[in-house]
């Protein structure tokens, strides 16, 4: 996992809000997908920091947080 200095960095990348965003703020995901890894950062702090992980480990993320288990 890298933390890249700030979006700036980055650039050129398409941002998604995680679905499970509501309109009024709160605690907010952005993730951009590349080539070998996904981004994520905060979506109210978009000049903040980026955690960066592989396409791999994201997937494991996404797969176990889903799971019937977490949700």
């Amino acid at each position: 996992m890298n933390n890249a200095e700030s979006s700036t960095v980055i650039s050129g990348l398409a941002w998604f809000k995680s679905s499970y965003s509501g309109t009024e703020g709160g605690e907010c995901v952005e993730v951009a997908a590349a080539t070998a890894v996904v981004h994520v950062r905060d979506s109210k702090a978009v000049s903040g920091p980026i955690v960066t992980v592989s396409r791999d480990a994201w997937a494991e993320f996404v797969g176990l947080a889903s799971s019937e288990r977490y949700v």
